[in-house]
């Protein structure tokens, strides 16, 4: 290729001294719920040589990946790894749990909870949602009542709702499930690494999650934990899959590999992700984004705006915070993103208009978070917003460090 051909792919970006191809946008902090942010070490392990899917050097790779799912998972179960986004992996528990027209009870309490009942519906099954406004989280008496008026045996929970910031008290919710011996399908994408989830001790039947979120590996893996109890269940549903099959996918992955060509690469990267966050423990994982989440509360608040997310440590996935009467949210977030290089979350539905999302999950510091609340204060102040600016920084990195002392 002609010199002039191959300089005239990249663009220098001024002032940074960098190259990037064209079409490709300029590096920006992900402060989102997902897909976040990917430490170095995994972005190397991304850009190894591309491996074969049917060579012994991918099985050594995908036995290494499946032992360290099993230990973030929190279980002994087989971990299916499919190559889609966590929605295929929730759309494979559908199809191969349920037949045509058999109740399900669907939890929701937000946007994520209302797709898994869209998404059923979709396969024909008689859906019985428990529905709360946003924001609010989901009772286990609640559940006990719904489960014995429907007489559904299948239950639909999202874990943490990235819509709003609300993760439940899955623990609880789980045990009212055994007591009516119904199965549980949890949606884990935003929490398996961030919060507590014990998938075997807690007795949830199918946990879903995606690569994208708290196990820092780009987009492109989907994981199913599956119990006993799921497996028998599956041999009689009757509902059509066939890229989805969970036995076709078990009996080749037991040979180290997937039916289909898999992310390669992807799961190389997930391999390295999850070593990392192995190597520092769940519990140092678990602690680290409370703190986080106690850092961004506590600058929000010293801005003075009010939180749409729980002010306590059941929100360490994301904070939620509403933008003053008559600030555009989505401005705010144009503004944060081209002027000052951070990407965060906007809201859903009614909200869209007020209602922005930081995400503090993955391979995100403190501060970043502090650089996010300062520039929050500067463009409030640009649109004319009530706002005293040095209070935000100071009061996320206090908060940050209280807790990290502790």
């Amino acid at each position: 290729m002609p010199l002039g051909v191959v300089g005239a792919l990249f663009v220098h970006l001024r002032g940074t001294g960098r190259l990037y191809a064209q079409g490709v946008p300029r590096p920006q902090q992900l402060l989102t719920p997902g897909p976040t942010a990917v430490p170095p070490e995994v972005l190397s392990a991304l850009a190894q040589p591309v491996i074969h899917h049917r060579s012994p050097d991918f099985a050594e790779v995908f036995a290494l990946a499946q032992e360290r799912l099993r230990a973030v998972f929190r279980t002994e179960r087989d971990v299916l790894v499919f190559t889609s986004s966590g929605t295929g992996a929730f759309e494979s528990a559908i199809v191969n749990l349920l037949s045509p027209g058999q109740r399900v009870l669907a939890v929701s309490q937000g946007e994520f909870g209302e797709r898994w009942q869209a998404m059923a519906r979709a396969f024909g099954c008689d859906v019985v949602p428990l529905a709360y406004a946003w924001g609010e989280a989901p009772s286990p008496d609640d559940l006990r009542t719904a489960l014995a008026e429907s007489g559904a045996q299948t239950v639909f929970l999202v874990h943490s709702e990235t819509s709003t910031g609300v993760v439940c008290d899955l623990e609880q919710l789980l045990a009212v499930c055994a007591e009516a011996d119904a199965l549980s399908i949890v949606d884990a994408v935003s929490s398996l690494g961030a919060v507590p989830l014990e998938t075997d001790a807690w007795g949830a039947d199918v946990v879903v999650t995606g690569s994208q979120k708290a196990l820092m590996t780009p987009p492109g893996l989907a994981f199913a934990a599956v119990s006993e109890r799921a497996w028998v269940r599956a041999e009689t549903a009757t509902l059509p899959r066939f890229y989805w099959d969970w036995e076709r996918q078990r009996r080749v992955q037991e040979k180290g590999s997937t039916p289909f060509t898999p992310a390669t690469s992807t799961v190389v990267a997930l391999t390295a992700a999850l070593g990392l966050v192995l190597a520092d423990g769940l519990e140092a994982a678990y602690a680290r984004h409370r703190a986080l989440g106690r850092a961004c509360r506590a600058g929000i608040k010293a801005i003075g705006l009010e939180l749409y997310s729980p002010d306590d440590d059941s929100a360490a996935v994301l904070t939620g915070a509403l933008t003053p009467e008559g600030v555009d949210a989505v401005a705010l977030r144009l503004a944060l993103r081209d002027k000052h290089g951070i990407t965060i979350a906007g809201g859903h539905g009614e909200l869209v208009s007020r209602l922005f999302r930081i995400g503090h999950i993955g391979h995100v510091t403190v501060e970043q978070i502090a650089g996010a609340m300062t520039a929050i204060e500067v463009e409030l102040a640009v649109v004319g917003a009530d706002v005293e600016q040095g209070n935000a920084a100071p009061a996320a990195l206090e908060a940050f460090g209280t807790v990290a002392s502790a």
